[in-house]
């Protein structure tokens, strides 16, 4: 099994600097190249300090000038933000100011508050079919001469330009959950990001009994499946106790932009109470540090060992958690140091 990082700018505190948090950004980032990890993931969002993360070819591309070997992914493009030719134009020209280190992932979105900004009316089941035909193009329009007449897009013979470094275009990716989104993903030849969240082991194996499912009922050869998830390395017990209550915070926050229901000011969501939060059983501390890839190095390996065996390609670090830079640093060092030697 191999390792990458998924990092983003995680603002929870007005006062924080972006250009400061933008730096330590680049920093982990450097950390994951330097340590030999396979890849890097960063996604998209927009109009929320709670995920900073606009536009992730632009910083895919300017992370390519701050490391040497690391892949650079998206995870994910949202697609109905896209129209296909101006995504495969913008991913192949990412991919020649890289050298041809990029990979593609792509998702149907998930928060109402970025819908009812960018597209009005917009839900997760028209979102999911657009990115169901979108997705299918990218690869035509790098060969070149694609037309389309589909449902939501259509266009006369398009050739991306520029094309692609890499033979076939950047390698994509489709974050899947319910079984038709695995087996469009496997169908069509790609690979399949996922996660379970705030969940642990039970929805870990569902996910991955999804994915053999829909390889089973495909004759093509088996793509891979990458497995992404809060992770904390801690020093000591009390160190992965204070980690559990911080990731408690972010998924209570998560929660909140969700549900889009409450008030947002210059990116900021309206500060959730003491009280509002330890009301939130799902999220409670412990559940969080019993379903989570957190613990000192020793339980972190054997969670990982476990998931390994189920058959999964790629573990993907997931660093956001609003703790501070200095936390996130020493957590990924440890994991760098302490754990990733037991996989090599």
């Amino acid at each position: 099994m191999e390792f990458s990082l998924f990092a983003h700018m995680d603002r929870q505190d007005a006062d924080s600097s972006q250009e400061k948090m933008h730096e330590e950004f680049i920093a982990l980032c450097q950390m994951a190249d330097e340590a030999g990890m396979r890849a890097v993931w960063t996604g998209e969002h927009h109009g929320m300090d709670f995920t900073i993360a606009p536009n992730p070819l632009m910083s895919l591309v300017n992370l390519s000038y701050h490391t040497k070997n690391v892949r650079l992914g998206t995870g994910t493009v949202i697609a109905p933000f896209w129209h296909p030719i101006k995504l495969a134009g913008e991913t192949a020209s990412a991919d020649l100011m890289t050298g041809g280190r990029i990979e593609l992932g792509i998702a149907r979105g998930a928060y109402s508050y970025e819908y009812e900004r960018l597209m009005p009316g917009l839900d997760a089941w028209q979102a999911g079919q657009r990115m169901r035909e979108i997705a299918p193009l990218l690869p035509k329009l790098w060969e070149g001469d694609c037309a389309h007449e589909g449902e939501f897009f259509q266009f006369p013979a398009t050739t991306s330009t520029p094309k692609p470094v890499q033979k076939d275009g950047p390698p994509i990716w489709i974050a899947a959950r319910d079984p038709n989104s695995h087996e469009f993903g496997v169908h069509n030849g790609f690979n399949i990001q996922c996660t379970p969240l705030w969940m642990g082991m039970e929805e870990i194996e569902t996910l991955m009994g999804r994915f053999n499912d829909a390889c089973a009922s495909f004759d093509g050869p088996r793509p891979k499946i990458m497995l992404l998830h809060h992770s904390y390395v801690g020093s000591d017990a009390d160190d992965v106790d204070l980690a559990a209550q911080e990731l408690s915070r972010f998924y209570n926050y998560f929660g909140a932009w969700f549900q889009n229901k409450r008030p947002v000011e210059q990116g900021m969501i309206q500060p959730l109470t003491e009280e509002e939060m330890a009301a939130n059983k799902m999220m409670a501390p412990e559940n969080l540090a019993r379903d989570l890839t957190i613990g000192t190095a020793a339980q972190v390996t054997d969670r990982l060992r476990a998931i390994e065996d189920l058959g999964y390609d790629e573990f993907s670090f997931w660093i956001d958690s609003g703790m501070s830079f200095e936390r996130k640093r020493a957590s990924l060092a440890r994991f760098i140091d302490d754990v990733m030697p037991k996989f090599a």
